[in-house]
């Protein structure tokens, strides 16, 4: 089966209202315009080298979201090119996104990435420190925080991996109700990918990321 053949088949089990980011990152521009002919407009890369030979490659209608851990010193190759960054691990990313944002004037969307998973190698905010940061990052304008995105435990364990989407939900609901509370385009959960993203979508995810289902193994 071609990507666009799997686009097609995955759009049709996802629930009405969830949107699929095709993570493309390490797939030559060929798989992405396979999966573009069959409607795919969201696509997921993680490496600015990447972005930078893809994005002139392919139609301009393409929505771009960074998926990957970003370094500060990557963001002003980054920031030009995405729709949207998903992986906002830090306040200091923030800032310096918003920074970048602002100085070429030209907002994107951020999501603030939650760390619930047992692994100590995954990136993010905790619940709590997303709350401590949640007044200053509502407030940005160059950095549009507009939902969170996080990961479940690598783990078998199906309990404990809808436990750590439903914590993740969690949080998003006590910024949606608290600090975003008037900001209408605050309502995107990513969480799920290839191979939990129906456990994903069963907690609250709007939004699942999906790779190797769609473009096979990293080549």
């Amino acid at each position: 089966m071609t990507p666009a053949d799997k686009i097609r088949e995955i759009t049709r089990r996802l629930p009405g209202g969830v949107r699929l980011v095709a993570v493309s990152k390490f797939h030559p521009v060929q798989a992405i315009e396979s999966a573009y002919s069959a409607g795919q407009r969201i696509f997921g890369e993680s490496r600015a080298q990447e972005l930078a030979v893809k994005v002139p490659a392919l139609p301009q209608d393409i929505e771009w979201h960074f998926i990957g851990h970003l370094q500060t010193n990557k963001v002003k190759a980054v920031v030009p090119l995405v729709h949207t960054i998903q992986s906002i691990d830090s306040l200091r990313l923030l800032r310096a996104v918003d920074a970048e944002a602002k100085r070429i004037d030209r907002p994107v969307e951020v999501y603030l990435q939650v760390h619930v998973a047992a692994e100590e190698t995954k990136f993010g905010f905790t619940p709590l420190e997303l709350l401590e940061v949640a007044d200053e990052a509502a407030a940005m304008t160059g950095a549009r925080v507009t939902g969170v995105m996080g990961m479940a435990s690598n783990t078998d364990d199906t309990v404990r991996i809808a436990a750590d989407f439903a914590a993740i939900r969690a949080c998003f609901d006590s910024l949606a109700h608290g600090a975003f509370r008037s900001r209408p385009d605050f309502r995107n959960i990513s969480m799920g990918m290839s191979g939990d993203w129906r456990l994903a979508v069963e907690q609250g995810s709007n939004m699942v990321r999906i790779g190797s289902d769609i473009f096979g193994e990293r080549q």
